[in-house]
């Protein structure tokens, strides 16, 4: 492999203007296939096989036209203080708001109207009132017009004294970031500048990262209308490709630097920085494409296209590396170098050879800290796992749901109505439950009569049958709110006690039903994904307790920042800090979620920290001695990648969506345990305590194992033997030594 791609990167580098142009080509095919493409919707959401989603294919049979998961909107009407929503003046102020929905802009889209004083939706001491409205199609499709009509509709009631709030999802909309992402790619550029301290070769990162990210989402929006993606898709994909997409080159454009130090002519440094840190790119993307692929296994569609889409980001994001950055590094020249390194490297008289020893001899912080490892290898990996071990404590008490109106901003419209709703008529309204009858008469009163006396309920309605008179809706108030795990006890509760001819579903009961379906897929999930990520890193170190250490620590980490996402978004601690307005359960796609996505990253370290200790090691060093090596080439451009990948994640939490904010905060912690406490000290602890044995491999897996030959073993030899002058191959121990 290495030496396919020391041939594809030189190969770029020398035809450095039909690479760009085929790239810029493929931008432009890409936005104009996103421009013309139809606006994403949703997504279509199913959960196949579970009990709330047969009642919805159920309805669709039994009540055709209902549009079972069309959207719905709630706007919840409060007399002034001292009024009621009965008098006359507030009556014909909401009678009128039924009848300009009806009549006005967007009723194509309308399935029904429900009039509060026919239905019966006015609180017991009549100062609030709500207006059910259903729509044919899903909150992501209403049009604009249909979307500003029910935004206006309570525009004349509010001048006229009244407290008008909507709620439901049919205000549903694309979650806004705001000036996030910009300031994380901000903070990426001064990272990139303090690390390379060259403007030229921090930009690099960056342009390719926006280059590869631009094709990947254009072509995930070109797309959306005709996979069925949902809006969510592409907020993942541009997190997940920003992220590995400046990584990926940031360790091209560091080797090929770390090259040219050596002495290398500037076509051979960029075939070589291809040929090593190439390969530790394609490995490190593979671990990600397989993390986000395995979400396949959950079952659920929206997830599996969702981890697909975000994985061909990924795909892009690989070979925007090996083939982008090589090509722009030939267009860069020698201004990828700080001004004193190109005196140094190429002035007058300089010695390339002498002057990149020079360079690369120089103790640095990577060294430093290598060499306090070593000395306490003990201290240092007893800290780092009982200091993440007390971090993860509160994910023993970890609770799991989807967020509802009540996790929204007290600000907007959604949580006022939902407010309105829990103090006038009680915190069930807000997630009522449909249950589903395929049956009579008789059996519908029957189930109504056997719900009503449940502990629990609220209220439940007559059963409203079907044309035929085969199937009825039958719906039930809870108690509690629909995220607590009263409601969670009543849905199972009517289950329980019906058989298959008695559904349970509404927005409600599919939450629960999903929240069941991620934690049955999180262990099999975690041994898909772990399992071949454990084979794929035997590949590249040759050994089988390196492999294993990683996934051990990537477990640590990854239930380390579970207990933070708890402590802050469950229990509220430090949640103003992170603007978290509402505490309650955690999304429960968020473990599995970080699972996946936080293995795949956390294994960018693995791979570009430890097979240089694996390189030097190859090449005779001591295991002491190729820990230090190691950190001393990739130390520095690890803890730069991870500064990056922590501010891209972080961005996000600016984010109005509580779950986009989540995933964010989650992300950006787990990274920074598992970059700066597993990868940069236990790692290094561990080996140090391993010695010889890291590297052991047994004889007969040795000779099953293909040889990837991450580490250039190969490219040398290959590389040796067409220049007919082998190398020195003490070179590289002399610049460490030295």
């Amino acid at each position: 492999m290495a030496t396919f791609l020391y041939r594809l990167g030189r190969g770029a580098f020398r035809r450095r203007r039909l690479v760009a142009l085929v790239w810029v080509a493929l931008l432009f095919l890409a936005g104009f296939g996103a421009a013309s493409a139809s606006a994403p919707t949703s997504g279509s959401f199913s959960i196949p096989g579970t009990e709330a989603q047969k009642a919805f294919d159920l309805l669709d049979r039994k009540f055709p036209g209902m549009a079972a998961d069309g959207a719905t909107a709630r706007i919840v009407i409060k007399a002034p203080a001292g009024a009621k929503v009965t008098d006359p003046d507030p009556r014909s102020q909401v009678e009128k708001i039924v009848e300009d929905l009806k009549s006005g802009p967007g009723r194509d889209q309308i399935s029904s109207v429900a009039d509060p004083y026919q239905t019966q939706a006015v609180s017991q001491d009549a100062s609030t009132a709500y207006i059910s409205t259903k729509y044919k199609v899903s909150g992501m499709e209403l049009t604009d017009a249909t979307r500003e009509a029910l935004k206006d509709s309570g525009r004349e009631a509010e001048a006229q004294g009244l407290t008008v709030e909507i709620g439901g999802d049919a205000l549903m909309a694309a979650p806004e970031t705001g000036s996030g992402e910009i300031i994380g790619i901000l903070v990426a550029a001064i990272v990139l500048v303090i690390t390379f301290g060259s403007l030229i070769a921090a930009g690099l990162p960056l342009l390719t990262a926006v280059i590869g990210v631009g094709i990947g989402v254009s072509s995930i929006t070109a797309l959306a209308s005709v996979l069925d993606l949902g809006n969510t898709t592409a907020t993942l994909a541009t997190m997940i490709g920003l992220a590995v997409g400046i990584d990926y080159a940031l360790f091209i454009v560091s080797r090929y630097r770390a090259e040219l130090a050596e002495g290398r002519e500037r076509d051979e440094a960029a075939g070589r920085a291809a040929g090593t840190a190439g390969s530790a790119v394609v490995f490190a993307g593979l671990t990600v494409v397989i993390a986000l692929v395995g979400l396949a296994v959950v079952n659920i569609p929206m997830l599996t296209k969702m981890g697909v889409a975000a994985a061909g980001t990924v795909v892009i994001a690989v070979l925007v590396a090996l083939t982008l950055v090589p090509a722009l590094l030939g267009f860069a020249g020698r201004k990828v170098l700080p001004a004193g390194e190109k005196s140094k490297l190429f002035g007058k008289g300089a010695s390339t050879t002498s002057a990149g020893a020079g360079i690369e001899k120089k103790a640095n912080g990577g060294t430093r800290w290598a060499r306090f490892v070593l000395r306490r290898p003990v201290m240092v990996l007893l800290a780092g796992v009982i200091g993440l071990g007390v971090i993860a404590i509160p994910a023993s008490k970890l609770e799991m749901g989807l967020p509802d109106d009540g996790a929204q901003p007290v600000s907007t419209t959604q949580r006022q109505a939902y407010d309105l709703l829990s103090e006038g008529f009680g915190p069930g309204f807000n997630g009522p439950l449909m249950v589903v009858v395929d049956g009579g008469k008789q059996l519908a009163d029957e189930t109504a009569e056997r719900i009503k006396g449940l502990e629990g309920v609220a209220a439940v309605t007559p059963p409203a049958p079907n044309a035929d008179g085969d199937a009825a809706v039958i719906t039930v108030i809870p108690k509690d709110r629909p995220s607590s795990t009263q409601t969670e006890d009543l849905v199972h509760t009517i289950r329980d006690g019906s058989g298959d001819e008695v559904l349970v579903t509404g927005a409600t009961a599919m939450n629960i039903d999903f929240s069941q379906k991620m934690n049955d897929a999180l262990l099999p999930y975690l041994a898909l994904v772990v399992g071949l990520a454990f084979l794929l890193l035997m590949l590249v170190f040759r050994s089988i307790l390196v492999p294993l250490k990683a996934a051990l620590g990537f477990l640590l980490s990854v239930v380390a920042a579970l207990g933070a996402v708890v402590a802050v978004f469950q229990w509220g601690w430090l949640g103003s800090v992170f603007g978290v307005e509402q505490t309650g359960p955690i999304m429960s796609m968020m473990p599995i979620f970080m699972v996946g996505v936080v293995f795949g990253l956390a294994m960018d370290y693995e791979v570009f920290l430890v097979t240089r200790m694996r390189e030097a090691y190859v090449h005779g060093e001591r295991p002491g001695q190729a820990v230090v090596t190691g950190f001393q080439y990739s130390a520095r451009v690890v803890v730069a990648a991870a500064v990056i990948m922590i501010a891209v994640f972080a961005g996000f939490m600016g984010a109005s969506d509580q779950m986009v904010k989540m995933i964010g905060f989650g992300l950006a912690v787990a990274v920074f345990f598992d970059a700066f406490v597993v990868r940069m000290a236990i790692v290094p602890a561990v080996l140090a305590l391993l010695g010889h044995k890291a590297w052991w491999l047994p004889g007969w897996l040795e000779r099953l194992l293909p040889n990837v030959d991450v580490e250039g073993e190969s490219l040398r030899r290959h590389l040796s033997e067409a220049s007919g002058s082998p190398e020195d191959p003490d070179k590289d121990r002399e610049l460490v030594n030295a």
